[in-house]
């Protein structure tokens, strides 16, 4: 089919530079303090970050400039490369241990998660798969069950580690992909209630993830044990304000707030910038997921708007996840902000998948 290729969403592009600024601007804000403490370099995560960053865009750069259709042949290679490293981080003296989870594979503080590599592996199996059976996604034997069987293992993986945070978003992506390719609802539906029955198993099953829920319901329950980061992370928006303390001003970065340059970020940057310099981030995100959905609907190839839709729903789950988790609204998953937070395999592999989601949109109407 021949398509007519275009200059990539400008737009899309501004909104990508605009909170790839505000994450390093962030980062050191929020880390100088444990970094100087640390390491005694309070720039230590902050040219991590640059250097990432810097990986992610020349990743980004490559995969905005090569035709997406060549990425359809490495669908089923590339998922199955993640699924050999989602073993191998599995065994005992291989997978590195971070923040009480199996995750990670390297030496050092060089490492990779697999975990985020198998979300944009999954989805762009998923497209390849699903854009090739659309005659059968309403047949729930033919053409439902094969891909959720391939997403279930991939995510019972991923929870052997265990990472809910990512297993969740990765499920999540890839349901909303097999979605729009046509899957029935009332199979969905039925899926749905299934999966909420094995979250709650899940949650049964560790003690801890069950003391997160009860911090989520009333963290003051256990103020210094299950609800202490939900605490502080509201203890670091209230005061924000609507301008906020400024820019480096921030009280809770000061040991009081775990790790504020990952997972909790948006609460140290609501604490310096107020409720405007959050809602300009959201807005971001929010201008972001609308160019990518724009380009998912108007691409006519069935194979790029899965891949769109799938991508742009990564993004979105994240940041819904996680500013839900620090305004108190979700329980604490360890999902990190796409692009702001801290993280080297995150943040390269968003940049790649947004190089990806920008060369769709060079196709798009």
């Amino acid at each position: 089919m021949a398509k007519t290729r275009s200059v990539p969403d400008l737009w899309m592009i501004a909104a990508t530079i605009g909170i790839l600024a505000i994450g390093v601007v962030m980062v050191y804000s929020a880390s100088a303090v444990a970094a100087f403490h640390d390491y005694g370099d309070s720039y230590y995560y902050v040219k991590r970050q640059v250097v990432f960053g810097a990986l992610g865009v020349v990743a980004m750069f490559v995969t905005m400039n090569v035709d997406y259709t060549r990425w359809r042949k490495w669908a089923v290679p590339g998922l199955l490369i993640c699924f050999g490293l989602l073993v191998i981080v599995l065994i005992p003296g291989v997978g590195v241990w971070r923040g009480g989870a199996r995750s990670w594979l390297g030496i050092g503080s060089l490492v990779i998660q697999p975990s985020e590599f198998t979300k944009l592996a999954m989805i762009l199996f998923l497209a390849k798969f699903l854009s090739e059976r659309q005659n059968h996604i309403t047949h729930f034997t033919k053409g439902l069950l094969p891909p959720l069987a391939i997403l279930g293992a991939a995510f019972g993986l991923i929870m052997l580690q265990p990472d809910l945070g990512t297993g969740m978003v990765m499920i999540g992506a890839s349901l909303l992909a097999i979605y729009v390719s046509g899957a029935r609802l009332a199979h969905l539906g039925g899926l749905a209630l299934l999966g909420v029955a094995g979250l709650g198993a899940l949650i049964a099953a560790a003690p801890y993830r069950l003391q997160r829920i009860t911090a989520f319901l009333d963290p003051w329950q256990d103020p210094l044990g299950a609800g202490y980061q939900s605490i502080q992370s509201l203890y670091a928006i209230g005061p924000g304000g609507l301008v906020g303390l400024g820019l480096g001003m921030s009280r809770q970065k000061y040991n009081y707030l775990p790790e504020p340059q990952t997972d909790f970020i948006f609460s140290i940057l609501a604490e310096e910038l107020g409720f405007i310099g959050g809602s300009l981030l959201i807005l971001l995100f929010l201008l972001l997921i609308w160019r990518g959905m724009r380009t998912a609907i108007t691409i006519t190839d069935p194979f790029g708007s899965l891949l769109a839709t799938g991508i742009v729903g990564i993004f979105a789950i994240q940041v819904l996840i996680n500013v839900g988790v620090v305004i108190g609204m979700l329980p604490i998953t360890g999902v990190t902000l796409p692009l702001v937070s801290y993280g080297g395999s995150s943040l390269t592999l968003l940049l790649t998948a947004l190089g990806l989601l920008l060369n769709l949109s060079r196709y798009s109407r």
